[in-house]
């Protein structure tokens, strides 16, 4: 698993166990949803100045989307 994918699934856990949806964090992190979908699908790759934002919205630490699977 590349650390694209790694980053993906790691969002969308986070977001699925926060219980927000697509669209209601991509208006908290201020992107746009399909952008969203695309990092969790592994289709684009986000900065660092994204996966911060998106890790404010969901009131985690960035590191949290970076971390290895199990």
């Amino acid at each position: 698993m590349n650390l694209k994918e790694r980053v993906g699934l790691n969002l969308q856990d986070a977001r699925r166990a926060k219980g927000v949806s697509q669209e209601e964090l991509a208006h908290r992190a201020n992107v746009n949803r399909g952008y969203v979908g695309k990092i969790e699908n592994a289709k684009y790759s986000a900065s660092l100045t994204t996966l911060e934002k998106i890790a404010r919205a969901l009131n985690i630490d960035p590191s949290e989307l970076l971390k290895p699977r199990s």
